[in-house]
């Protein structure tokens, strides 16, 4: 099957190419494109049965219509997300939609811990420091994880796995869901949204974007919060009012916040910028504050997790073509 590859990097292509060689014996032509997906770029993959695309990739209706036209029969999502695929569109199309449900739930948690500590113990700033000589700890201040009060807001693969990673530090745990996962009720307290909002010296963020989660943290929710709370999003950037967010920075309610997404991340993440004038004015502030720590949508990105990214999408595209094996997840056909 031919396969467009879209918003590819040289990492893509490594793990692409390797699986398509070693598990499925070269059966694939596989046509990388740096570019992003949009309806301006639909076209590269005219004569294509199948587009693999990114987080960031546009699967509107036109883009979706414009791909039908041109031959493409599957949509291959390399990512758990599918907020930005329009699937009533794609099922009105006659296309499926496959994507990769889970690929390394311990990646993105030890990424979310890795905010946390970063955060808290300002080892980034404190790194800077010591390469310039100043070995002054004014400004450095962190405190002890021991005790505090952990919320964590979704308990599927990754929250459930950072909910345990959480007990090792001691922390008293609380956890909302509107499916709660009853394994973690031994070691977790589920609660409503709004009295762990309350109660929580860290909140972290692992739920998938929906219309329900949209901007799940607005004003209100964080007027909820503790006075200096810890905020983490590992998860997508729009479940986070961004403005609101600064105005919580500014006043000091939130105290630290550690992103890895970004709801306008599109024209800024896994590109490199520097050595041009960031247009995005709010992102732009948000990187005045000195208690904020982004990343730039890298929480995924472990050699485990690329792996099971590149098997689960050949795998999804073979069993597409041949009729045989197990569709991961699919999500309209």
């Amino acid at each position: 099957m031919r396969v467009a590859i879209f918003s590819s990097k040289a990492y893509d292509e490594k793990f692409l190419t390797a699986v398509n060689e070693d598990a499925h014996g070269g059966r694939h032509e596989l046509h990388f494109f740096e570019a992003r997906l949009t309806e301006n770029t639909a076209s590269l993959a005219a004569n294509h049965e199948a587009v693999c695309a990114f987080v960031n990739d546009e699967l509107n209706r036109a883009v979706l219509e414009r791909l039908k036209e041109s031959g493409t029969k599957l949509i291959a999502l390399r990512s758990a997300g599918f907020n930005h695929v329009d699937l009533k569109a794609a099922k009105d199309l006659g296309l499926t939609v496959v994507r990769v449900p889970a690929y390394s739930p311990y990646a993105v948690a030890e990424h979310a811990l890795a905010l946390i500590l970063t955060l808290n113990r300002k080892t980034h700033r404190a790194y800077n420091r010591v390469r310039e000589g100043n070995f002054n700890l004014e400004g450095l201040l962190g405190f002890d994880l021991h005790g505090k009060t952990v919320g964590v807001v979704g308990t599927g693969k990754i929250g459930t796995v950072f909910t345990h990673m959480m007990t090792g530090f001691a922390c008293d745990l609380l956890a909302y869901d509107p499916y709660p996962n009853k394994d973690l009720e031994t070691v977790a307290e589920f609660v409503a949204l709004s009295e762990l909002f309350k109660r929580s010296d860290i909140i972290s963020l692992h739920c998938p974007l929906t219309p329900d989660t949209h901007h799940l943290i607005d004003e209100d929710a964080l007027a909820k919060m503790k006075d200096g709370v810890t905020l983490i999003n590992t998860s997508r950037g729009a479940l986070v009012d961004t403005k609101a967010v600064i105005g919580a920075l500014k006043s000091g309610k939130l105290g630290y916040l550690g992103l890895d997404v970004y709801e306008e991340e599109g024209d800024l993440f896994f590109e490199d910028l520097s050595d041009k004038v960031i247009q995005d004015d709010v992102f732009s502030r948000l990187l005045t504050f000195p208690n904020v720590l982004i990343t730039g949508h890298q929480a995924f990105f472990t050699e485990e997790a690329l792996a099971n990214i590149a098997g689960t999408t050949l795998s999804n595209i073979t069993a597409f073509e041949t009729g045989e094996g197990e569709l991961f997840e699919g999500l309209a056909d």
